[in-house]
């Protein structure tokens, strides 16, 4: 037992004369670091704390200048589209990304972008091709073609809600084939290079620009086709009476509603090809498709209904009749509709005789 408290007194004696040889340093603890922890944070917070406030500040200011940036760019674009009427390429492009309206049918709205978009492509032509100057002596033209643009585009408005009710629509697979139809009479350039060329030279298109005139263009002759149906009715009796035997000049003479061609049974004055600008492109297609004597059905050129009969080939050329059946006039319609629904224009335009506007 003695010589047990001799060792743990001897150890102690061991551990305090090791302490002993290191009292210039420090004791390291677990509350010792805990203290100069907390003392190196209370160092830092004093920097912290303005930084903080500092971004806090930077952030508001972002804020601020983006909104300001934002209500200028709109008041800019407000008092050039609506007070100056401004049509240049960057207010066009303003319009494509924000859809500022023009005028309003009954619940549908007209977008800026629509109206630019017709406008423009009439300014390019009678610019590049007519070198009308619409800053100079040219001005009152300009003010004729903003008459046009705005009633055309209304007019698109109000024929979309009626192909709405009627659920018609236009299909890409509609605008290739109407596409290919004119590509093969050579009406649209020898090559899509010659076509990209055209459209940019005279309208200042792209193809893609095109194709959106084209859809609109269809949906027109889709929705006249359907507020007609008795002209449609007269194509199919006409077609019994072919399928019956009647004589294709007597039927043409009776009901045709071609009157230069009627007297002479339909007979065209002269020799049809594939490019003939007094023939639609839809009827010169199938006309090259039949047999001598044969007929078409009906075919919709989006102004009327028409049969048509190969009588001879010349070489590349044919000897045809044809019987016609007018559509009536989309703008029966279309007046009825705006009589119910009154257009609003958030523009102003002047007062522009139709005569002013060149054709």
């Amino acid at each position: 037992m003695k010589k047990l408290k001799h060792l743990v007194s001897k150890r102690r004696f061991r551990k305090n004369k090791s302490i002993q040889k290191v009292e210039g340093v420090p004791l390291i603890t677990n509350e010792t670091v805990a203290a100069h922890r907390e003392e190196v944070l209370s160092g830092a917070r004093k920097y912290i704390y303005p930084l903080q406030h500092s971004k806090h500040k930077v952030v508001m200011v972002s804020t601020l200048l983006v909104i300001l940036a934002v209500v200028v760019f709109f008041s800019y674009a407000i008092i050039s589209l609506y007070k100056l009427q401004k049509t240049t390429t960057f207010m066009y492009r303003v319009t494509q990304i924000v859809p500022f309206p023009i005028a309003r049918t009954g619940s549908r709205f007209v977008s800026y972008e629509n109206y630019l978009f017709e406008l423009r492509h009439y300014i390019h032509f009678y610019e590049t091709q007519q070198k009308l100057s619409f800053e100079g002596k040219d001005k009152a033209q300009l003010d004729a073609f903003k008459q046009r643009a705005i009633d055309k585009v209304v007019d698109q408005a109000y024929i979309k809600q009626l192909a709405d009710e009627k659920n018609i629509t236009v299909t890409e697979v509609e605008i290739d084939k109407e596409i290919t139809v004119v590509r093969n009479q050579n009406r649209l350039g020898s090559d899509n290079a010659v076509f990209e060329d055209v459209l940019r030279d005279y309208w200042g298109w792209s193809v893609k620009d095109f194709r959106r005139s084209l859809r609109d263009q269809l949906l027109i002759e889709k929705v006249t086709a359907a507020l007609d149906p008795e002209a449609r009715n007269r194509a199919s009796a006409a077609i019994i009476r072919l399928s019956a035997g009647e004589d294709f000049s007597k039927i043409a003479t009776e009901i045709s509603d071609d009157e230069f061609t009627k007297p002479n049974g339909g007979l065209y004055p002269a020799l049809v090809d594939k490019t003939s600008r007094d023939v639609p492109p839809e009827v010169s297609e199938e006309l090259f498709k039949l047999q001598i004597n044969g007929y078409t059905q009906p075919i919709n050129t989006g102004e009327s209904l028409e049969i048509v009969k190969l009588l001879e080939l010349q070489g590349s050329k044919a000897k045809a009749a044809h019987i016609l059946f007018k559509y009536k006039d989309i703008d029966t319609s279309l007046n009825e509709l705006k009589d119910k629904q009154k257009a609003k224009l958030y523009i102003k335009l002047p007062e522009i005789p139709q005569d002013t506007l060149p054709e």
